[in-house]
This record gives C-alpha cells, structure tokens and sequence, in this order.
C-alpha cells in the first residue's frame, strides 16, 4: 500500500517545452559564429529538441505535425531515394566513387532533418512557452545582425580570424573550403566583379549569396517587430536600420538580392491592396523615389550601374542551368543523389580550377541555386514535393492578414524566386521553416497551451 500511496503522489512528468533550444540558436548566432559553430549550432540544438519532444510525447502530450507535411516526407524519402544514383557519372563530370560524393549527402541530410526538427519544435510551442512576437523579435534580431554583419564586410573586408572550434580541427581538414565556411569567421569574400577586387558582405553567413538570400528573408520581422513593439522608440529604430541596410544591400553588388526586395516589397504591397489598404501604394512611391534620390545623390547609384555593366557570373550560371537540365533529362526521376563537378569550364574541357583563376572552371552542377540542385540531385519527385510543401502552405495560409502572417508568407514567396540563383541549405532554410511555424501557429493560435 506504501508503494502504491508512493506512486500516486509522484510528481507527473512535465509536458511544457522549453524554448532555449530555439530562442538560444538564434539570440545568441553572432556568438555561435565567432566560436566556429555558426550553422552547426542548428543540428546541434536539434538534439536536445528531439528527446525534449520525445518526452512530451511519452507523458501523453500529442506531436503535431506542420499542415502539408506529407509534401516533405516525401521529400526526404526521395532525397534517400536518389543516393541509390551516387555512383553515376554524368557526361562532362568529373569520375568519382560514390564514397567519395557521400560526406556532402550526409551533410546536406543532416542539415534538411535538422531544419525539419526545428519546424516541429518551433511549432509545437505554445504562446506561454515561446510566444510568436518573441520569436519575431528574434528574427528582427538576426537581420540587425545581418545588416552589421553588411556594414562589418564593407569598412573591414579582410576582416578575419581563427575560431575556438577551428583551432581544434586538423590542419588537412581545416584548410578546406567547405570546411572554412562553416568554422572560419570571416566578413566578406573578397572578388573581382565590377574591375578589381572588392570586399563583398557575408558575415555571419558564410557565403556573400547566403547574406544576400538571408537579407530577403528577414527584413520583413522587422517591419512586423517595429509595427506591433511597445517601444515608443521601435519604429525610429526600424526606419534606421532599413536605412543603414541600403548601403551594404548595393555594396554586395548582389543582384538577386535586389530583385528579391523587389519582391518583397511587390508581394506585400499587393496582399495590402487586396485588403483595401491602398495608402500602402504611396508608402511604395515614397520609398521607391527616396532610393532613387539616395542612389543618384552618392556613390552607390555608380556602384549599381558598374554591376550591371558587368554580368561576369551570367555565362557560368546559363551553363550550370543547362547542365542541370541536361542531367535531369537523363535521370528525371530521382536525379544523381547529389552535385557533381564539371570537366574544365564552360568553353573548353581543358581549363580548370588553379591558383591563379579560382572560378575559371570545375563548376558545381546543382550549387548556382536550389531549384537546379533539386532538379539534378533529386529529381522530379524530390522538385515537386519540396515545391509542393512551401507552395501548398502558401495556399494553406492565404487568408491570414495579420502582420505575421503577411511577413511570414512574403519570406516564402522571395524564398521561390532566390532558389533560381541562392542554395536553401542550411540558414535559409531555417529561416523558412520559422516563417511556416509562424504561419502554423498563427492558425492555430493557443489551442493547444496547456
């Protein structure tokens, strides 16, 4: 009877979720970066995500699910569906044993269940445990950061150093690209597109690219942050930092970054409209003609022509758009499993990849943006069930106006127009599944607190 009085009054076990796993990746990403830890951090908090969900499930508590995610298992059954293809051998490519092209598959796995993880947790999580305007206020957090990141590659380009996590690596593994972008912090890739070499934004993201599709996807938190904030002194604050984030915007001399603000800002403008809320095509105008004056009244209206000028990346990236074509033509159903590296160059077989012309050739097939790595990596099923996921969600959530939701959908939206150009794995990505567990929750509001 003791033994049964004793476990009647024993404690039951919790159900909340805690909300450090998510609000500590993202609060504190500029310390992650300067450790070395920078995007591993997101399959390092998926750890502890997953047996926190785990034992919420066991004490009874249901696991939701995000709406359309059939669409994304799907997905990652065909992305291990297409390894089976790994060993292939495309022609133009260069000969490799399938163990050979395996360390990316893991990697790029690892990334997209981790990401996936951070889609269930984030949603799972009620109002009390995270509610959705802190977690707007930590996406506002990280495009400040981002934009500092900007400002950093700009006045201190060749700014860098050696990380904590990369000191610990071994020489031969350290000095490889790949491996530098992951632990090395550095503020911008220096590169010659407009006649010299110029610092181009990427910190904390590794890649210029990447902080350009990252500065898309995170502008509009905060708008929403400095639209619904308490602060009297939140949209000051906004105006301001929009303002400063012109400049490393043209400096980066990044074009898909520009067309992606640009869709943004027509995305948002016409869900306004739809709304009745035509006040939003004079704040549009305004905004257009202050950018216009900003531009031809400094020296970034000069830097903007000078790119322009020069599409030096445009021959490579129709050749790489071709290629992926082409292998998705011969493998349509689950693509190579993985990119795959070009035999010299777009002109000649002969010219490769050296010291002296580091982008002179052995191009990455599928690495000039994520709809052609799909589609040459993983096929028709694996394009249309990633496509499927985000496109049914913007569907799902086409009735939800409220600030969030607009916000949340419009980083989608931008999301399908980068993937011609940017690569979703790993940051973007993330940033993504944010704004679909917004939209989720937005939906679903509290009902499921406890």
């Amino acid at each position: 009877m003791l033994r049964a009085a004793a476990h009647s009054t024993a404690p039951a076990r919790p159900t909340a979720l805690p909300a450090w796993p998510v609000a500590a990746a993202l609060a504190f990403y500029p310390l992650w970066w300067a450790l070395g830890l920078g995007v591993l951090i997101f399959p390092i908090m998926a750890g502890p995500m997953v047996v926190l969900l785990l034992r919420r499930r066991q004490a009874g508590r249901p696991l939701l699910l995000p709406p359309g995610f059939g669409w994304w298992a799907l997905f990652l059954a065909a992305l291990l569906v297409s390894v089976a293809a790994l060993g292939a051998d495309p022609a133009g490519t260069v000969a490799e044993h399938a163990s050979g092209r395996l360390i990316a598959v893991v990697y790029r796995f690892i990334m997209y269940a981790s990401m996936t993880v951070l889609l269930i947790y984030t949603g799972n999580l009620t109002e009390a445990e995270l509610s959705r305007r802190r977690l707007v206020r930590l996406l506002a957090w990280l495009f400040a950061i981002t934009v500092a990141g900007g400002v950093l590659g700009i006045v201190a380009g060749t700014f860098e150093f050696t990380s904590p996590v990369e000191y610990l690596l071994p020489g031969s593994v350290r000095s490889k690209g790949f491996v530098q972008s992951l632990v090395h912090p550095y503020a911008a890739q220096i590169m010659d597109l407009v006649g010299g070499e110029k610092p181009r934004p990427a910190a904390p993201w590794g890649y210029t690219n990447t902080w350009g599709n990252n500065f898309c996807l995170l502008m509009g938190w905060l708008v929403v942050w400095a639209g619904t904030s308490r602060r009297a002194s939140a949209r000051p604050l906004a105006l301001l930092g929009l303002a400063v984030a012109i400049v490393p915007a043209v400096v980066s001399l990044n074009r898909g970054l520009w067309i992606g603000i640009g869709v943004v800002v027509l995305y948002v403008a016409a869900r306004y409209v739809l709304m009745g809320r035509l006040w939003i095509i004079g704040a549009v105008l305004a905004a257009a003609l202050s950018l216009f004056v900003a531009l031809i009244a400094t020296p970034l209206g000069d830097t903007v022509s000078a790119r322009l000028d020069n599409g030096k990346s445009n021959g490579v990236r129709s050749f790489l758009m071709q290629r992926a074509v082409d292998g998705f033509v011969e493998s349509p159903i689950i693509g190579y499993g993985s990119t795959r590296t070009t035999i010299g160059g777009r002109n000649s077989i002969t010219v490769g990849e050296s010291s002296e012309c580091e982008r002179c050739g052995n191009f990455t097939v599928g690495g000039n943006g994520q709809f052609w790595q799909l589609l040459y990596a993983h096929g028709a099923v694996g394009t249309i069930a990633y496509l499927g996921f985000f496109g049914y969600g913007l569907w799902r959530f086409r009735r939800d106006r409220s600030p969030i939701g607009i916000a949340a959908s419009a980083a989608i939206v931008s999301s399908f127009s980068a993937m011609l150009w940017y690569n979703a794995i790993p940051t973007p990505l993330a940033f993504m599944f944010l704004a679909y567990a917004l939209l989720w929750r937005n939906e679903k509001g509290d009902t499921h607190a406890r």
